[in-house]
């Protein structure tokens, strides 16, 4: 074997490892300083009753390793101070690890996601919901609306930086079979990550026949700084429905990157709101950080 690629081994492993623990430390840190904030922060309110000007519920589905709250603490009282009746769930979960969700089978996730738009629903009193996830969150609803009869309770699904068809993490995926037994672990010890990998088996079902579903309006909200779902434009989705939309098409001195994009930029939340209510909706800008 060539000499580089005895270094590229080690130098791999390092870098998805990386991407395994950096991430959870990052989201235990604004979990533990928000969590207690959450009851008052106006969502997961049952008693919310939509309104004629926003007649259905949004549910929000969080990413890997995030969870129903530290997701959400940027676009969850957007939404909410604009008169949205706005919930968010935990799925994924994986015994004995708390507050790092999303690491389950997605398969299973979607499961998760249709009893909880179920009680959504019940409690509302609506008869559709729409639904907005970033990561993971925006791409496993898919799942749900394909294979579980979500289509007939979803009027819109938003992905914020979605991996709809899978990512190579800029090239790293590729080096797995480099290392025996890797993805044997991956898929054993958090099957999510497993299924997300462009070309995995879940991928590959839950794309074929089409990236849609009748009846469903979709919209895709990227950024070209992605550094998790690349390329970044594996994001995007075919079909009739579809809005796909680049970030810095709407403000070229964006820089958000994957988490940024979801947890707190202004301009994606503002692309949110016109994929909620498309009939009201107003031209996105970088001055869309104001509104």
């Amino acid at each position: 074997m060539l000499p580089w690629k005895r270094m590229l081994r080690p130098l791999a492993a390092l870098l998805l490892t990386a991407t395994v623990v950096i991430v959870p430390t990052a989201t235990a840190t604004a979990t533990a300083a928000t969590e207690a904030a959450a009851p008052t922060s106006g969502w997961n309110n049952y008693s919310c009753k939509p309104s004629t000007a926003h007649p259905r519920p949004v549910v929000l589905v969080h990413g890997t390793f995030a969870n129903s709250v530290d997701n959400w603490l940027g676009l969850a009282p957007y939404l909410v101070n604009r008169g949205y009746c706005v919930y968010s769930l935990d799925y994924g979960q994986l015994p004995g690890v708390p507050l790092f969700n999303g690491l389950g089978p997605i398969d299973k996730s979607a499961e998760q996601l249709q009893v909880f738009v179920d009680k959504v629903l019940a409690a509302t009193g609506s008869t559709k919901a729409d639904l907005v996830g970033h990561s993971q969150g925006g791409m496993m609803p898919r799942y749900y609306l394909k294979f579980l009869g979500g289509a007939a309770k979803v009027n819109a699904l938003v992905g914020i930086a979605p991996d709809n068809h899978g990512t190579t993490l800029s090239g790293l995926t590729n080096l797995l079979p480099y290392f025996p037994g890797a993805e044997d672990l991956l898929s054993t010890a958090t099957p999510a990550l497993a299924d997300q990998i462009a070309g995995s088996a879940f991928l590959t079902k839950l794309n074929a026949g089409g990236d849609t579903v009748a009846g469903v309006h979709y919209t895709v909200i990227a950024t070209k700084y992605d550094e998790v779902v690349t390329p970044y434009r594996s994001q995007f989705l075919t079909g009739s429905d579809v809005h796909n939309v680049l970030l810095q098409d709407l403000c070229a001195v964006d820089l958000s990157e994957h988490a940024a994009i979801g947890l707190l930029d202004r301009i994606a939340f503002h692309e949110v709101a016109n994929a909620l209510d498309p009939a009201h909706a107003t031209e996105t800008t970088c001055l869309s950080v104001l509104g």
